[in-house]
């Protein structure tokens, strides 16, 4: 299996903690033992490069390492305005060849000076979304998703958005299951989709309330159950009410929306890596019912399982 490459852009002053994502994420991608991403980080001066942490940040390689990219990532960077020339040619040049860029949190402004999100959707950090906005009036600015994908340019929210998009990369690369898998790997919840709210407007639960991810964490391992929101809530211990609360506090959304999420995810998984008749992928997933996975997948896919699998099938033919 050939390996996909990314090379990652560090715009100095680089972001530390974004700077990582890519490399964490994308190692973590793997089908039958073998890494299905060779990552590789660039910066116009190959050396120390200044962050904006009290670390060193030394990047090996300079921007001709994005001549033979398959994906361009460019990481959070203090540099709203004047990024190196350098960097935004490299950047214009990987567009013009067709090659697939992407940006997490304030790498946006840094496409956007490069004129790559001209006319397109895209977002960024959403404390610095405004500034973008006045800055970069051709780009529609959505500022309360978590990431936004325009034909070939993908943008990102701050911090952990970044991660999201990462793993809606290899989804769309190489698969639900390899995605879900990396997401194990790392830690993190299983894919987001992108119109998830970034920022969460409901207060965070006190610094003494129990977190729901062991509830979140039961519900997954029983996705085929028809799980309520009672349910949810005697394993919490919770109330309803106080269920709903935190629920949407610590994840952006409601639990049942959050359940369906899930659940959608699980169906992808099964209509990419098996052959299962649709009414047992349906009653796998937690759907229930042919019909009601058909109608789901035609809402958040746009189509079909049947046209789904068909496009997406990982089974060898």
């Amino acid at each position: 299996m050939s390996m996909h490459r990314v090379v990652v852009v560090a715009v100095p002053p680089v972001i530390p903690f974004d700077l990582a994502i890519p490399e964490m994420v994308f190692r973590s991608a793997i089908v039958d033992d073998h890494a299905c991403y060779d990552v590789r980080v660039c910066t116009p001066d190959p050396g120390v490069v200044e962050s904006n942490a009290s670390m060193q940040v030394v990047v090996p390689l300079d921007l001709g390492a994005l001549d033979d990219a398959d994906t361009v990532i460019v990481t959070g960077t203090g540099a709203r305005t004047d990024a190196d020339i350098r960097v935004l040619q490299a950047l214009r040049q990987a567009a013009d060849c067709g090659v697939r860029i992407a940006s997490i949190c304030t790498g946006a402004f840094v496409l956007a000076q490069a004129g790559l999100l001209d006319g397109r959707r895209a977002t960024t950090y959403w404390v610095q979304s405004g500034a973008f906005a006045r800055r970069f009036p051709a780009v529609e600015v959505q500022p309360d998703v978590l990431f936004v994908e325009d034909g070939q340019i993908f943008t990102s929210a701050g911090a952990a958005a970044g991660i999201d998009l990462c793993l809606h990369l290899i989804r769309r690369d190489f698969g639900a299951a390899v995605a879900n898998t990396a997401a194990r790997f790392t830690v993190v919840a299983p894919v987001r989709h992108g119109g998830q709210a970034q920022f969460i407007e409901a207060p965070l639960p006190k610094e003494n309330a129990i977190s729901l991810a062991a509830t979140r964490a039961w519900a997954l391992e029983r996705i085929e159950e028809p799980i309520t929101l009672s349910d949810l809530a005697r394993h919490a211990r919770v109330s309803v009410r106080t269920l709903t609360r935190r629920f949407h506090a610590e994840t952006g959304v409601s639990a049942l929306q959050w359940l369906l999420h899930q659940r959608l995810e699980r169906a992808r998984e099964l209509l990419e890596s098996t052959d299962l008749p649709l009414d047992q992928v349906a009653r796998r997933s937690g759907l229930g019912t042919a019909d009601s996975l058909r109608r789901h997948a035609l809402r958040r896919f746009s189509l079909t399982p049947t046209a789904y699998r068909a496009a997406f099938s990982q089974l060898s033919s």
